[in-house]
């Protein structure tokens, strides 16, 4: 039974991902749905809506259930979000971006200002 979890696991993988490292800025481009009434009928329409940001966390390693949690700063508030990488609802992942982190996890940046919220930039390996 295992066998076969696993090679549905494998199918489910995307093959087109980049390397991607905390202290990334990624540009996350995600499929979404939206329905709404247009008369009687209800019309449903699926648009590719753009998230960039500063990637502050990988977890559960290279598998189905990896994830990735994104920050990014909106006029003074940091927003979060988790994206499970190997989603159909993720249209692709760009890295812009590469920096320099000493930690795995940089939950720091959530409350760092200033200076001390920066990373030392690193050239990007196309």
């Amino acid at each position: 039974m295992s066998k076969k979890i696993e090679t549905f696991n494998k199918e489910q993988l995307k093959k087109d991902l980049p390397e991607i490292r905390p202290g990334d800025t990624v540009k996350v481009y995600q499929k979404i749905k939206e329905s709404f009434k247009k008369g009687k009928t209800e019309e449903k329409k699926e648009r590719i809506q753009a998230f960039e940001g500063q990637v502050i966390a990988k977890k559960h390693g290279k598998g189905v259930s990896s994830t990735i949690t994104v920050q990014k700063n909106i006029s003074g508030i940091r927003v979060e979000k988790i994206f499970p990488v190997h989603s159909p609802i993720i249209e692709k992942i760009e890295v812009i971006k590469r920096a320099k982190a000493r930690r795995a996890k940089l939950y720091y940046l959530r409350e760092a200002k200033g200076k001390r919220a920066k990373l030392k930039e690193r050239p990007v390996k196309k």
